[in-house]
């Protein structure tokens, strides 16, 4: 299946979301960008990846928040980057990053704000997997082999990490349905039915297939 669609992916943790998409870019012949988007932001900014790691997706407060999208808004300078605190710089960096992959075609990404980042990309499709506690409490167990009660935890940490820094950085809500064009429950789907869904919804996209809904 040919496709000029961007697929950007939010999910909760242990909801299969990365595998998925990786499913879904393998299908489609596209590129799939996860912790690769880290590696190229962090080659092409010239900071140091570990850097890009120790950042992914934490949250920040928001001061700093207003501090990046003011200098994001009006514009910056070489010098004025090279003066910015540590966490505005990964933080361009990867935005900008996610806006130059996304120039050069189709492709799935997953996470790091991408469907924000990409508002403007009228081929771009947002969609955001979840499931419900208890699956995901197997899936993360068995991934990890923890006990139920330590993968509920690294589950309730991770989604929190997620949710604030989506909210920080966006100006929607994580795991919002009105943040995404679809939102779909991984636990319910399957790995294989929600890898079908989304192939569906982007040929859907592709053909402007719209009814009104009233």
């Amino acid at each position: 299946m040919q496709t000029n669609t961007i697929i950007t992916i939010g999910r909760q943790y242990g909801s299969a979301g990365r595998q998925i998409g990786r499913a879904i870019a393998e299908e489609l012949g596209i590129k799939c960008y996860d912790k690769e988007l880290l590696d190229r932001a962090a080659k092409e900014s010239g900071l140091c990846q570990e850097l890009f790691e120790n950042h992914d997706e934490k949250p920040t407060n928001s001061f700093l928040y207003s501090l990046v999208m003011d200098t994001y808004s009006f514009g910056y300078t070489s010098a004025a980057f090279s003066d910015m605190p540590i966490n505005q710089k990964v933080f361009l960096a990867q935005f900008e990053t996610i806006k130059k992959i996304a120039a050069e075609g189709p492709c799935v990404m997953i996470g790091r704000c991408a469907d924000y980042a990409l508002s403007d990309f009228d081929n771009c499709l947002s969609v955001f997997f979840h499931a419900d506690m208890k699956t995901r409490i197997r899936r993360i167990a068995k991934i990890y082999d923890l006990t139920d009660a330590k993968a509920k935890d690294k589950i309730v940490k991770s989604d929190k990490q997620r949710a604030s820094y989506y909210n920080y950085y966006t100006s929607k809500r994580w795991g919002d349905s009105d943040s995404y064009d679809l939102c779909v429950n991984s636990g319910k789907m399957g790995i294989d039915g929600s890898v079908e869904l989304v192939l569906n919804a982007v040929r859907l996209k592709e053909k402007g297939y719209k009814k009104p809904i009233f």
